[in-house]
Parts: structure tokens; C-alpha cells; sequence
């Protein structure tokens, strides 16, 4: 409930008539009469002379004379003294330094404060701290603490007084702390100890203790009494609003605790001095005794309902009750189910008690007005607008709708309530009347399909609301409410509607979630275009979450099979684009089918229509998958195959095998037909499709791998048509490496002793210790021993040991034991043991399966014999070529020690070379000016790289180390082509370079020579020219290309016409030049050298001619053209042209005629030109007539109209205002009013100037 203060006019006349004259200012405006103005003191109140203030101090001596109090500094300083035999610190030579100094800045850093030491005569140190207030404290306090010895001691309080120490949250404890500059440790209240103990300085700890017994002291003055109180009398002690205890409160000083009603305890806590809580328990007592004899009580039955009208808000009625006859009104506690009410008091006043009880309880009343629910809405209105006028009317009526009730409950003042009942009565009968509801049953799976466009446009068109119930309730019942017409009318149009969905078709389509995304678009473009075309149709496509192939479409039938087809056809089309096929392609000629700059991966795709993905450079795959059609795949394929087959001695077989064995030969994932390729130099075997039907089986690849496959196959094939037989055995996957062998010499034994084929696993198996063997059974079977021997040998471990020199030891040790490492992983994981570094011994010991160790012994002892026949031979290589020799991160020099087995090394780089007095010149890896210090012919030290292994193998490393030495040679470009070779930043050059993996260098500008200079291997030279001068011929056509396009035309036209030749944003013009394909150039307006009638075309012959023809067809059609001038109101202009022009841009296209409005302060605003042919522009002028007097009738019934709205014209605000006046001014001394003289020396005095002295209107001068 809300209460609301209403100001009468017998109310303001009271308040009113209690102001003070000078306080009732009222200006009001629109008066007939104005107010005085101001007194001259009231608008400048004088101020305050000395002998004012000093007779009258207590008095405000005016406006101004309000006291300023004075603003305290922020920073304070103060200053301790620490006398000699309490410092800390006492070495006198180290003053300002060590320790003493470190902690005052920890101090200062710290608290914030500025500390400054000084020793006084006596040795003791003087410390002044500055800063603000709280910062000065705790400086002084840590000083105290880390630069003066602490003494402590203890103080007895009774244990009940330490909390008043602690204070609230320890605010009282800190703040002593500060003051006092010391620590303060006070037991917790589990110890039964009292003493409180104080570290600090003698004087900190004189001064805490002080306070603490000082704050003890005060306690002891202090008590705490228990009065046990009848819980019915204490509102007697209380009195009406607590009154009567807080006066003895204040009187006494003491503190009084009655319990609230609420609390069941009896008992009142008083806490206060002794002598004072002795007179306020005194006063309470004869309180307490004096109602007991007097009182008496009377029960009388107020219904529940009423109680909480008898207690009121805040139990402000029970204290009115109270106050007014001092009877106290004990009502019953909520829960309870009594309805007695209790009165205690004097007995004379219980009969007026009783009557206001019964006043109290009979006030409001609760009463309900009998609505239908589905009318509580409309009851309500939007927003709660009908409600509001009631409640406004009278705030304090409570209207509460109970959901599902066909009630509205009033509770409030009984008359209040019978109004309101009364009102909304009449809304209800009102209500009843022009309302009306239909309940349809329509079943609740169609209702997601009502919901939308279909109920808003029924609930606008119908003006009914319709309650359609949430789809939690399965409920089939819909409700429609409002206008009985307009109820009736959409039920009809409701249960058509239900009808029809009912005679409606659902259907499931099957279509893999992959097309999902693609048949919905990106953005939903696509679905959108679908839906527009079967707009009857609703699709549903599945959440992408539950992974779900079924497309529901439901709507009319016919729609609903139309649509089917249209999307299974869309779906076939997905299909036949989607296949893919995957071939395989050599690595190195990935790039040449990509081509230059894309070009041949271009090409296929786009004659080919397909998708075509290449593996990225970084990755190991050679696979390049094709999308698309069937047929498209398979053209692109075979393109990308002929370029593979022309650019290498790429062999192709084809081999018939019956299609029922290719699965077998194809093997678990893909295992044994691997295994084929891995082992015959990575050759791509190529299977039909399964299902084709096919028998042929393509194998592609270097012509003798090829043969060797072929012949793996058709043995395998022969073997699986005979008879298969397959066993799997285990090895752990470190003994695989020694099974198989050294370029698996071991494994290729087993496979020709027995005939059985024998795969180990791939790198990407899961399980890597299963070993397959494939063969006839008497084969697989011996094979399967053989290697289960093997096996066996591998897991009896022996240990052995060789005498190895400890010279070669660091060679098989260093790099963190990566031979010993290479030779565990080769062998079946031996353990080769070298004695630990010092020590003298040759005995290394080797652990592992006897034929390991037995192979590894005979491999370190290989390592041995290379090292003691390891010879170095000098390869020597100018410094500059060193980086193209290594290779991007030492590639190339990776693969040579690889391939030959050697150590290379190269120089330490040489960053000052001797200067040479004349340029060298560098052709071929030679260097003229070399070796001028040295011997001649003798190459330089930084020069030599140095090749260590067995000799013949060094000088095969020789070999191939001076093959990588660049070479270079020139071509002869012309000078106006460099820059386009060079392209935008060096784009084009860079790509060139990358591409034939060469250096190109372009002379400088300003030598204007035509050479240009490639440097790289020998092997890339004759490409990287080739492609150049391919580049070249490009240039030169592009170059006659641009000279047949700078053919110009010029075209004569008079400059009145270049407008429209340029057409609005240039839009005419733009498409002859893109229709043409030429420049076209209008003469420059400002130019006045240029002729104004000269249009400039640029472009093949051919192409300016047919711009010329087009250009002056337009001249030719505007010459036809007429302007005509129409006088047309210029009030209707705006509507004629419409929001933006819209409107007469409209006209202007429909009539292909142009309209000029004229411009703001034309000599004539309403003449308008119209141009165009002569027919278009007479039916565009009577069109704009027509218009003109449509919109002027409007016009004109607006401005009678805003003559009508037009407001009144107050003559009162053209009157010239006086300005700002006030009464009884200094310069008003005579009646008449005069402006001060602004020539008086003595009005206005000038600065310097001798005034005779004039008692002023601001008091005496100072």
C-alpha cells in the first residue's frame, strides 16, 4: 500500500500564516500586478564593520558575515630525539651511511614521510619527519622500533576491560599504537591471563600504559544492571514512540535495552556510570509498580484479517493508541490462530481504547468484484493504464488479480474501497458487453506453424488478442478475445488455416549433412532463393549438432513433391560436382604443374571445371586431389599426368588383375600395396575404382622401379589366386631395423629362400610390433620360423666386449653419443659401453642379442678402419660462393656429408679483406686480385674448405662441392624492358629468381646498358635464360599492344551538350568507355588555352571510332531536344521532388525528360525548365501540373489552418524592459530616479586621485 500527502488550500493557509512576512515571496507569473523590486540592502547586503562585531559577537552582522573557518596545513612536522644510550646504531664514522641510513629510507619509501637526521652535542640522534599526518605517525612509529632500543613491560586490567583497549575492529588498539609509538600485546580471550604487555621506548611505553589504565579507570565507573519487566508493561516503559525511555535516557545518561515485541525475553539491560544507572533503574521501577496497581485488562475478539489494520504500518497505530489514552494493545503473534486482542490500562481509559481499536480495525475493508480472468487483462490495460487511473485516484485501495480466479480482490478505506469496486464494476459490465472470447480446438503440432506472420496479421486485422498455450502444455486449446465480430471472423480464418495444415504433407528427405551448408549458402542466400520459389513449403534442416541426414519439408502437396524434386536434383548435381580422385605426382614436378605464376594449374581448372588441391611445399604428401564431375576428373587428371610424363623418363604400365584380388593386394589400410611401392623406389600404383568393374591396375614411376613393381605384383596377384595364406607374428619395433637389414639384404634373403611376402609396419600403424607374412602356407610357414629364429636369437642377450684406441673414442661419443645412438637403432638396440673420459682403458663393452652384438662389432669396427684410413683434402671455393654452397640452412652441404659419407668444414669468414687498389673482376668463381700477399695462384685460408673421410670419398665430395660453385652469364635484355622485369618493388624479379632457383642481376639506371647478369648452377642457368627471354617477348608485345591503344580521336561538341554526354555521376560516359573500351577526356573548364568543344578519345582505332559513333548519336538526339519554362507554385516544389529527389527522378525516367527547379533567390522562384524530346516534355509538363494543383488545394487548407492554430501575439513581452532596479539606492537619495554620475570624481574616482572622505554604503574604509 502507498499513502500519498495532499496539500489543502486550508492546509497552505495554516502554513502559511505561521512565515515570517519577509519570508512569503511569491512572484507569479502573468499577474496583472508586478511585485516591488528589491531594497538596495537587500540586493547588497552591506558588510560586517569592527564595532558590530565586537558589541555584538554572538549576532550575525549580515549576509557576509559568515564565519570562514581557517584551513588546516595538509603536512605537519615533527621532531623526535633518541637520546645516546638508547640508539641502536652508535658507530659515530659511519653517520649517514650503512645500516641506520638503509632503514630511514625503507621508512620513507614505506610510509611516504620525508625523514632528515642530525646528531645534537650529546650523541643523541634528532629526527625530523614531515609529511602527513597519518604517514608522520606510522614513520614514528617504525623509528621508534628499528632505531631505538626497546625496553617492555606489563600492566594488570580486569579481563572484561580489554575489549574497551581493542575498540571497535581494533581501531581503538592501533590508534594507541600510533600515539604512543609502541606495541601492544593483549591476551585473547581463551587466556585467563589480564596483563597486557608494551614494547617500546621508556617514554612510548610510560605514555601507553597511562592510556590503558586511563581507559580502565573510566570502565570501572561504568556498571551493568538486569531488571526483570513483565514483557505486557514494558510498552509502558517505552511510552507511545520510545518517548518516555529516551528522555530518561538523556537525563540519566544511561544506556536502556527493552526488547522488541518480536524477542520473548523479560528482562531490560541498563549500562551506564553507577549513580546514573542507579536513578534510571529507580525511575523505571516506579514506572513498573505504579502500572501494576493501576492497570487493569479487558479481551475482546477483532478478527485476523483486521489485526494487521489495529497494528498498522510500523505499529504506528498501537503507538497512536498508546499515545492518545495510554492503553497498551497486545495483539496475538501471526502465526497464532487467536483472535483475541488484549487492552491493559487504567480503566477509565479502556473504553476509549477499545472504541479506536474497533475504528482501527473497522477502517478498511476487503472486498472482490466478481470478472472473468481472460477480461483481468483488458481490467488492467496496457501497461497497467486503466489500474492506474484508479489507484492514483485513490492510492491507498490494494487491487490484487489472482490468476485463474474469476475475482478481483479490493483492500483499503472502506469508502475508497466502494468506489474503486464501483468503477471497476463498471469497466467489468462495460467490458462484458463489447468483449467476447472463443475457445478452438486446434491440435498443438501446428501451433510453431500459427505463431508468426499468421496470428499478427489476424491480431491487427481483427483487433483480437490470441492466447495460443506454450508448447510444454500440449494443450490444443486456443483462445481468441476481443470485438465478438472480430473473435468470430478470426476463428474462421484460424480453422481455415488449421484445415489446410492439416491437409498439408510432411516429408523426410535424405540428404548427407556435408550438402547441408552448400544448399543453405553462405549467409542463407541459397535457401532464401528456394524458399521464394516455394513459398508454401517450410524446410527444416536439422541442428548441425545432432549429425542428422533428414530434411523435413511440409506444406501443400503438389508444393511439397515440386519441391523434392528441385532438391534432389540440386543434391545429384552436389554429387556429380563432389567426386574426387586423388593422383599421385612426383614432389619435384609439383611446381611445373602449378606453372609460372599459377598459370597451368589455372588453365586445367578452368577448362577442366574442377577443384585442384596440391599439398602444401612444407608437407611429405605428392598427392594432388581433384574435385568435380566424373568426366572433368578424369580429363584433368590425365592432363596432369602428361606433364609429368613429359618432363621426366616417367614410365607407364598397365597390368590386368581381376578385380575380386584388388582389395587383398591392396591390404589392411593400404599395408601391402605400400610396402610394393616403398620397395621398388616409390613408384605410384593406381587402382580402378571399386565397383568400376574394371581389371586394369596402372603402375607409373621410373621405367626399371616400374618393371620391378609389375613383376611384385603379378607374383602377389598369381600367390592370392593360387592360394593365400596370411600370419602375424610380433617383434619389438627396435629389432625391426636389424631384421630387415642394411638396405634390406637380411628381409630380401628370407622373401627368395621361402617365396613369402613379409610387411612390417608403417610409421603411422597403430600397433608397431606386428609383423604380416603373405604367401602360399608351406611358405609362410618357413618364412614364419625363419623369423621367429631371428626373433629369438635377438631376445638371449649376451655381452661382449673389442678393444677400440682411445683416439677414435671421441668420435664416437660426441654430439651427445649420436653414432652410438645411430648404431643401437640399426642393430636391434645394442648397449655399446666406452670407458668414461680419463681413464686410459681400450675395453669397450657391447650388450645386447648375440647376432647385434656380433653386427654392431663389425660396424664400429668399419667406423675404425675409416678413421685410420680418413684423409683431408682442401677443396678450394671463394668465400663469396660459401653461402650458395651450404644452401638455405646448410641443405646442400647436409646431403653431401650424407651421400658421401664425409666431414666438411668450412673457413672462419674473413670481415676485413685486404683493399684492393683496383676493382676485381669476378667472372666464374675466379677472382682477379686474389693472392697479391701470397704466392701467386695460392688460395686464400678463408677460401679453403676442408674435407675429411676416406679419400675416394673425399674427392667425390670435391666433385660435388665444386659443382655447386654458381656460375654466371650474361643476356642481353633491352634497357627500356628492366624496369618491367624488375616489377613493382621487385616483385617480378624476385619470382623469376625463386622460380629457377638463380640470382639475376640488373645494371644500375644510370649505366644504360642492356646486360643483365644470371649467376647460379650450372643446372638452372639455361632455364632461368630461357624463362628471362620468355619474359622479354611478353614485354614487347605488351609494348606494341600500348602503342596500337594511344591511338586518339578527337571529336568536336558544343560544351552545352558535355553534360549530359557525362550523364549523372558520370554514369553515360563510363559505360561507352568500358562498352569501348577507351579513355575518353572532356576539355578542362579552367583551361582557358584548351578549345572548349574538343572531346579527346584514346584507345585501338577501331574502338574510337565506335565511341565517336556512340558520342555523337547522343549529340544528334539532344539537338531533337526543346526546353520549356512552366510557371509552377513554388510551395508545391519540395512535395514534387520528393524525400532525396526520389519523386522526381521518377518522373523524370518515366518521361525521359529533364527537370530544373530554380535556385533559392531566383528572380522568378516559380519557373521551372523542362528538356526533352518535344512530345515527352508536353506529357511531363501536364503531369507536373496535375500534380502542381493536387498538392496546392492541400497547401492551402494547411495555412487556413495554422491561422486557426496560430497563437496569440502577447503584446506585453514586445514592451522594452526597464532592466535591473532596486529601491532606496545611494543615488536615489531624492524621489526623482537618477543613474549615477559617471563624470563625478566623487562617484567615480580615478586611482591616484585625492577624494575627500564620504561615508560609503560598504562601511568605513580600511
Amino acid at each position: 500500500m502507498s499513502s500519498v500527502a495532499v496539500l489543502t488550500q486550508e492546509s497552505f493557509a495554516e502554513h502559511r500564516s505561521g512565515l515570517v512576512p519577509q519570508q512569503i515571496k511569491v512572484a507569479t507569473l502573468n499577474s496583472e500586478e508586478e511585485s516591488d523590486p528589491p531594497t538596495y540592502k537587500d540586493a547588497f547586503p552591506p558588510l560586517p564593520e569592527k564595532a558590530a562585531c565586537l558589541d555584538s559577537a554572538q549576532e550575525p552582522a549580515g549576509a557576509w558575515s559568515t564565519k570562514i573557518r581557517p584551513i588546516k596545513a595538509s603536512v605537519i612536522t615533527q621532531v623526535f630525539h633518541v637520546p645516546l644510550e638508547e640508539r641502536k646504531y652508535k658507530d659515530m664514522n659511519q653517520f649517514g651511511e650503512g645500516e641506520q641510513a638503509k632503514i630511514c629510507l625503507e621508512i620513507m619509501q614505506r610510509t611516504g614521510a620525508h625523514l632528515e637526521l642530525s646528531l645534537a652535542k650529546d650523541q643523541g640522534l634528532s629526527i625530523m619527519v614531515s609529511g602527513k599526518l597519518d604517514a608522520v605517525m606510522k614513520a614514528r612509529k617504525d623509528i621508534v622500533a628499528r632505531l631505538q632500543t626497546q625496553a617492555s613491560a606489563t600492566v594488570a586490567i580486569p579481563k572484561e576491560h580489554h575489549r574497551f583497549v581493542i575498540g571497535k575492529n581494533g581501531e581503538k588498539l592501533q590508534d594507541l599504537e600510533l600515539k604512543t609509538a609502541t606495541k601492544i600485546q593483549i591476551p585473547r580471550p581463551d587466556d585467563p591471563s589480564n596483563q597486557i604487555k608494551i614494547t617500546g621506548t621508556k617514554e612510548g611505553i610510560e605514555k601507553a600504559r597511562h592510556e590503558v589504565l586511563l581507559i580502565s579507570a573510566e570502565q570501572d565507573k561504568r556498571a551493568v544492571e538486569r531488571l526483570e519487566v513483565e514483557k505486557a508493561f514494558h510498552p509502558f516503559i517505552a511510552g507511545p514512540y520510545n518517548r518516555l525511555v529516551g528522555e530518561i535516557m538523556q537525563e540519566t545518561g544511561t544506556r536502556i535495552n527493552i526488547p522488541p515485541p518480536s524477542v520473548s525475553r523479560t528482562e531490560i539491560v541498563f549500562t551506564g556510570e553507577k549513580e546514573q544507572l542507579a536513578q534510571a533503574v529507580a525511575r523505571i521501577k516506579k514506572i513498573y509498580e505504579e502500572k501494576k496497581k493501576k492497570t487493569t485488562t479487558i479481551a475482546v475478539e477483532v478478527k485476523k484479517s483486521q489485526h494487521k489494520y489495529v497494528i498498522g504500518p510500523k505499529g504506528n497505530s498501537l503507538q497512536e493508541i498508546l499515545e492518545r489514552t495510554g492503553v497498551s494493545v497486545e495483539i496475538p503473534p501471526s502465526d497464532s490462530a487467536s483472535e483475541t486482542v488484549i487492552l491493559r490500562g487504567e480503566p477509565e481509559k479502556l473504553g476509549q481504547a477499545l472504541t479506536e481499536v474497533y475504528a482501527k480495525a473497522n477502517s478498511f475493508t476487503v472486498s472482490s468484484v466478481s470478472a472473468p480472468s481472460w477480461l483481468h487483462r483488458f481490467i488492467i490495460g496496457k501497461k497497467g493504464q486503466n489500474l492506474a487511473k484508479i489507484t492514483q485516484q485513490m492510492p491507498k485501495v490494494h487491487i490484487e488479480f489472482t490468476e485463474g480466479e474469476d475475482r478481483i480482490t479490493l483492500e483499503g478505506p472502506t469508502e475508497d474501497v466502494s468506489v474503486a469496486q464501483e468503477q471497476i464494476e463498471s469497466m467489468v459490465k462495460d467490458l462484458v458487453n463489447r468483449m467476447d472470447y472463443v475457445e478452438i480446438s486446434i491440435d498443438h503440432r501446428f501451433h510453431r506453424h500459427l505463431i508468426g506472420k499468421s496470428v499478427n496479421r489476424i491480431k491487427d486485422q481483427y483487433k483480437v488478442s490470441v492466447r495460443i498455450p506454450p508448447d510444454s502444455e500440449k494443450s490444443n486449446l486456443i483462445r481468441i478475445e476481443g470485438d465478438p465480430q472480430g473473435v468470430q471472423q478470426a476463428k474462421r480464418e484460424l480453422l481455415e488455416l488449421a484445415s489446410r495444415m492439416e491437409n498439408e504433407r510432411t516429408k523426410d528427405l535424405i540428404i548427407e549433412q556435408r550438402f547441408h551448408r552448400t544448399i543453405i549458402g553462405q549467409k542463407g542466400e541459397r535457401i532464401r532463393e528456394i524458399r521464394d520459389k516455394f513459398p508454401e513449403v517450410i524446410i527444416n534442416f536439422p541442428d548441425p549438432a545432432q549429425k542428422s541426414d533428414i530434411v523435413q519439408l511440409r506444406g501443400p502437396k503438389n508444393e511439397v513433391e515440386k519441391c523434392t524434386k528441385y532438391l534432389q536434383k540440386m543434391v545429384a548435381d552436389l554429387v556429380e560436382n563432389s567426386y574426387s580422385i586423388s593422383v599421385p605426382i612426383f614432389k619435384q614436378f609439383h611446381k611445373n604443374i602449378i606453372g609460372k605464376g599459377g598459370a597451368n594449374i589455372k588453365k586445367i581448372r578452368e577448362e577442366s571445371n574442377t577443384k585442384i588441391d596440391l599439398p602444401a611445399e612444407n608437407s611429405n604428401s605428392e598427392t594432388i586431389i581433384i574435385t568435380g564431375k566424373r568426366a572433368n576428373c578424369e580429363a584433368a587428371r590425365s592432363r596432369i599426368l602428361s606433364i609429368q610424363k613429359d618432363l621426366a623418363n616417367i614410365a607407364e604400365v598397365e597390368v590386368s588383375i581381376p578385380a575380386k584380388l584388388h582389395n587383398s593386394l591392396i591390404g589392411t589400410k593400404g599395408r601391402l600395396i605400400r610396402a610394393i611401392m616403398e620397395e621398388c623406389g616409390g613408384v605410384h600404383i593406381h587402382f580402378p575404382v571399386e565397383g568400376s568393374g574394371s581389371d586394369t591396375v596402372i603402375i607409373r614411376g621410373p621405367s626399371s622401379d616400374v618393371e620391378k613393381a609389375r613383376k611384385q605384383l603379378l607374383h602377389l596377384a598369381e600367390e592370392k589366386q593360387t592360394k593365400s595364406f596370411t600370419v602375424d607374428i610380433r617383434a619389438k619395433p627396435e629389432y625391426h631395423k636389424f631384421l630387415i637389414g642394411k638396405g634390406g639384404g637380411k628381409i630380401r634373403k628370407v622373401r627368395d629362400s621361402t617365396g613369402a611376402r613379409i610387411i612390417f609396419p608403417a610409421a603411422e600403424d597403430k600397433d608397431q610390433d606386428l609383423i604380416t607374412i603373405i604367401g602360399k602356407e608351406d611358405a609362410v610357414r618357413e618364412a614364419q620360423r625363419e623369423l621367429e629364429a631371428l626373433i629369438q636369437n635377438l631376445d638371449n642377450v649376451v655381452e661382449d666386449s673389442m678393444l677400440v684406441d682411445p683416439k677414435h673414442h671421441r668420435h664416437f661419443v660426441i654430439r651427445r653419443g649420436q653414432v652410438l645412438r645411430e648404431i643401437a637403432e640399426e642393430y636391434g638396440g645394442v648397449m655399446v659401453s666406452f670407458p668414461r673420459s680419463g681413464t686410459q682403458s681400450d675395453k669397450v663393452t657391447l650388450k645386447g642379442a648375440k647376432e647385434c652384438v656380433e653386427a654392431a662389432k663389425k660396424r664400429i669396427q668399419e667406423i675404425i678402419e675409416d678413421l685410420e684410413a680418413q684423409v683431408t683434402v682442401e677443396c678450394a671455393i671463394p668465400q663469396r660462393f660459401h653461402r650458395s654452397v651450404m644452401g638455405p640452412k646448410g641443405s646442400r652441404i647436409q646431403q653431401i656429408t650424407r651421400d658421401h659419407n664425409v666431414q666438411i668444414k668450412f673457413p672462419d669468414r674473413e670481415e676485413n679483406p685486404v683493399p684492393s687498389t683496383e676493382p676485381a673482376v669476378q667472372e666464374n668463381g675466379e677472382e682477379a686480385g686474389e693472392g697479391r700477399e701470397a704466392e701467386p695462384g695460392s688460395p686464400r685460408r678463408c677460401d679453403i674448405i676442408v674435407i675429411s673421410g676416406r679419400k675416394e670419398r673425399c674427392e667425390a665430395a670435391k666433385e660435388a662441392l665444386e659443382a655447386l660453385v654458381p656460375v654466371t652469364i650474361e643476356v642481353e635484355v633491352p634497357f627500356d624492358l628492366h624496369r618491367y622485369i624488375i616489377g613493382q618493388k621487385g616483385s617480378g624479379i624476385r619470382k623469376m629468381m625463386d622460380e629457377f632457383e638463380v640470382n639475376i642481376h640488373v645494371p644500375a639506371p644510370e649505366r644504360q646498358s642492356d646486360v643483365i647478369a644470371i649467376t647460379g648452377l650450372a643446372a638452372n642457368l639455361d632455364r632461368a635464360k630461357a624463362g628471362l627471354l620468355e619474359r622479354v617477348k611478353e614485354l614487347q608485345a605488351e609494348q606494341e599492344d600500348r602503342a596500337l591503344r594511344s591511338f586518339k580521336l578527337s571529336v568536336t561538341v558544343d560544351p552545352k551538350y558535355h553534360p549530359k554526354i557525362i550523364g549523372r555521376k558520370g554514369a553515360v560516359i563510363t559505360q561507352i568507355r568500358l562498352e569501348h573500351d577507351v579513355n575518353i577526356q572532356f576539355p578542362d573548364k579552367d583551361d582557358g588555352s584548351q578549345p572548349q568543344d574538343q572531346i579527346t578519345i584514346t584507345g585501338y582505332e577501331k574502338n574510337t571510332e565506335a565511341a565517336r559513333n556512340a558520342i555523337l548519336r547522343i549529340v544528334g538526339e539532344l539537338e531533337q531536344m526543346v526546353s520549356e519554362d512552366v510557371p509552377l507554385d513554388h510551395r508545391v516544389h519540395a512535395r514534387i521532388i520528393g524525400a532525396r529527389g526520389k519523386a522526381i527522378r521518377k518522373i523524370m525516367d518515366e518521361f525521359k525528360v529533364d527537370i530544373r527547379f530554380p535556385q533559392t533567390g531566383a528572380p522568378d522562384p516559380n519557373c521551372v525548365t523542362v528538356t526533352g524530346l518535344p512530345e515527352n516534355v508536353e506529357e511531363a509538363i501536364d503531369h507536373i501540373l496535375n500534380l502542381e494543383e493536387e498538392y496546392l488545394a492541400d497547401v492551402v487548407d494547411s495555412e487556413a489552418l495554422q491561422g486557426y492554430l496560430k497563437p496569440p501575439v502577447h503584446e506585453e513581452s514586445k514592451a522594452p524592459s526597464k532592466g535591473f532596479v532596486v529601491r532606496d539606492a545611494p543615488w536615489t537619495a531624492s524621489s526623482s530616479e537618477k543613474a549615477p554620475d559617471v563624470g563625478s570624481s566623487e562617484e567615480f574616482p580615478s586611482f591616484g586621485a585625492q577624494v575627500a572622505p564620504k561615508t560609503l554604503p560598504w562601511g568605513p574604509k580600511r
